[in-house]
């Protein structure tokens, strides 16, 4: 799937001259916890969230910073951080350096992008023009659609070709078990080896039942055996 796929396309927007109470009450409304900010003509200049309005000098909430911490911060930034405390107009407080991607971009790009980035929405654009924004709650709403990676009812596979496929599914990954520890017995998977982690354990049961025709995954693991110091 692509951006455009899943993407909200009724964007709700907040203009820069806007006060930063205006744009409050906009999230509220709306039941959103972002929004892009565009000029009269409708070219993307920014983006406001919850977070650009969580430490303002209405509420109380202003950053305190001790006078040891501000001689070592530079006049910049606590002037920067004084805009947004006290900055009336969205344009006051809005993040300018706006990461968007194109409606062809894939979801995983997406996902990745706002991972890697610690953001929860990228607009989207399409030659230049704001078309949509995907939210995090964009891609779980597309994961709740999808159905599953593989089903597994009414396989007709055998135990031999199921355990060679597991075996085959794990070739790749580091904590792989070799082809001796994977047993298949009416479409039950016994996974048995030596682990290092409780994620391994999970992770070897999970690509397990991925492969068609297990019906079960049972973890039969078990740690390093640590010799103590003489």
């Amino acid at each position: 799937m692509l951006a455009i796929d899943i993407m909200t396309q009724s964007v709700i927007c907040a203009r820069p001259e806007m006060t930063i109470q205006e744009a409050a009450n906009h999230l509220i409304d709306a039941r959103i916890s972002g929004m892009p900010v565009v000029d009269a003509n409708g070219a993307l200049i920014g983006i406001i969230s919850e977070g650009d309005l969580l430490h303002r000098v209405e509420t109380g909430t202003e950053r305190r910073r001790s006078r040891w911490l501000e001689l070592f911060s530079s006049t910049r930034d606590l002037a920067g951080t004084f805009v947004k405390e006290h900055g009336r107009t969205v344009a006051d407080v809005m993040t300018t350096k706006v990461i968007s991607i194109d409606d062809t971009t894939p979801i995983a790009d997406i996902a990745e992008l706002m991972e890697r980035r610690g953001i929860k929405r990228v607009p989207v654009m399409r030659n230049g023009e704001l078309v949509g924004i995907v939210t995090r709650g964009n891609l779980i709403r597309a994961l709740a659609s999808t159905a599953p990676a593989s089903t597994n009812e009414n396989a007709s596979v055998s135990d031999r070709e199921i355990a060679d496929a597991i075996v085959e599914a794990l070739a790749d990954k580091r904590w792989a078990l070799s082809k001796a520890n994977v047993i298949v017995k009416d479409g039950v998977a016994h996974l048995w080896g030596v682990i290092e982690s409780e994620e391994e354990e999970r992770a070897l049961c999970i690509a397990a039942l991925e492969v068609k025709g297990v019906k079960e995954a049972r973890a039969h693991l078990s740690y390093p055996t640590v010799m103590p110091l003489m």
